[in-house]
């Protein structure tokens, strides 16, 4: 998946190639994916308007012979038009670095940059990102099997964590916040409207859980299945860190506390009493839950006043104006959902090719 495009460009999309043959998919399997990402949806997000509508362009057909289009095994390229772009609302800024953006990262090795929205620093970008996850869903259906989900959650907003003995993941579905815990999400509500009203941001960690996984995908040394993954959430913009499993609160454990122990099953097979390792071991799944944890930073555009120096050289302060997440970290539970989609259905059709079955 490569995907192009700007935040305030005339539009956005990605190319999908690998995408095997035959595969039912229209703008309809897309689009409700697209929803539940696109801003405007809560006064906890960006007021920016953008109807997300998904075109598919190339890589599908179908004619009257046919039940409806399917994939054809050519790359697959999808559109989002921009419909709600604000460029003025960055002239005052045009000629600041803003603390904490990627703006003097990109002067300094390109020597340009797209000042509007932050360009390609812009988390518009991730509306790509879910489209081609939707497509990635289909793949992992036809591969895997109907079994398999891929759901994400807010399991901590700045410094207040979810109670996990309260996880719903029907809660999910009912707060803006894709939490799973319903008496964290009524705290975040008062907390994000101080932070908002404030003009400054907060973070939030998202995990992300694959059930339905059979052992067997991944690989052992390059192309690890948690190698990929760690690698696909450090590619959403905003994200400054990523654990598998328990992550980094196995440093504090023993190796008897954390080892995974396992027994038979009824049915033959063998299953484990616990799950520190996160669905993966030697870089290859369990088939256990695939579990995945990621930090988002605090949104960088802020109406606090912070210091800075202009592209010329001279010190000077910056307050930026526009429509910005007050926690970027909520709109991030769905492209977590599909970059763990991604990575899977990679891995799934890298092990039907070498293996010659599913797992």
């Amino acid at each position: 998946m490569t995907t192009w495009g700007e935040s305030h460009g005339p539009a956005l999309g990605c190319v999908v190639d690998g995408c095997p043959p035959g595969i039912a998919l229209t703008e309809a399997d897309i689009q409700p994916w697209m929803d539940r990402r696109k801003p405007g949806t809560s006064k906890f997000v960006t007021q920016r308007r953008e109807s997300d509508t998904v075109k598919i362009l190339s890589g599908t057909f179908g004619d009257e012979r046919m039940a409806g289009p399917v994939t054809t095994g050519t790359p697959i390229s999808l559109l989002i038009e921009n419909e709600d772009q604000r460029s003025k609302d960055y002239n005052e800024i045009r000629d600041l670095y803003r603390p904490g953006h990627a703006d003097f990262t990109y002067q300094a090795k390109y020597g340009v940059r797209d000042y509007r929205g932050g360009g390609r620093q812009s988390a518009r970008e991730t509306a790509a990102r879910v489209a081609a996850g939707a497509v990635a869903r289909k793949v992992i259906a036809h591969v895997l099997g109907p079994q398999v989900t891929i759901r994400a959650a807010l399991v901590q907003i700045g410094a207040d964590r979810i109670d996990r003995a309260a996880w719903d993941w029907a809660e999910t579905e009912k707060n803006p916040f894709w939490s799973p815990d319903a008496t964290a999400a009524r705290r975040w509500e008062s907390y994000l409207d101080d932070v908002r009203k404030a003009g400054s941001s907060v973070g939030a960690v998202i995990e992300v859980v694959a059930d339905g996984i059979p052992a067997g995908l991944g690989a052992p040394i390059y192309g690890k299945l948690d190698q990929d993954l760690a690698s696909a959430f450090m590619s959403i913009n905003a994200v400054k860190a990523v654990e598998i499993g328990d992550g980094f609160a196995t440093a504090a454990l023993t190796g008897a506390e954390n080892a995974d122990e396992m027994r038979m099953g009824n049915d033959g097979r063998p299953y484990f009493l616990s799950n520190h390792a996160g669905g993966i071991q030697g870089g290859i799944s369990t088939g256990q839950p695939i579990v995945a944890r990621f930090a988002c930073k605090p949104t960088s555009s802020i109406l606090t006043a912070r210091d800075t120096v202009t592209t010329d050289g001279h010190e000077a302060s910056i307050v930026t104006k526009g429509r910005h997440d007050p926690c970027v970290g909520i709109r991030a539970a769905p492209v977590g959902e599909a970059m763990m989609a991604l990575v899977l259905a990679d891995h799934a059709l890298r092990h039907r090719a070498q293996c010659g079955v599913t797992a």
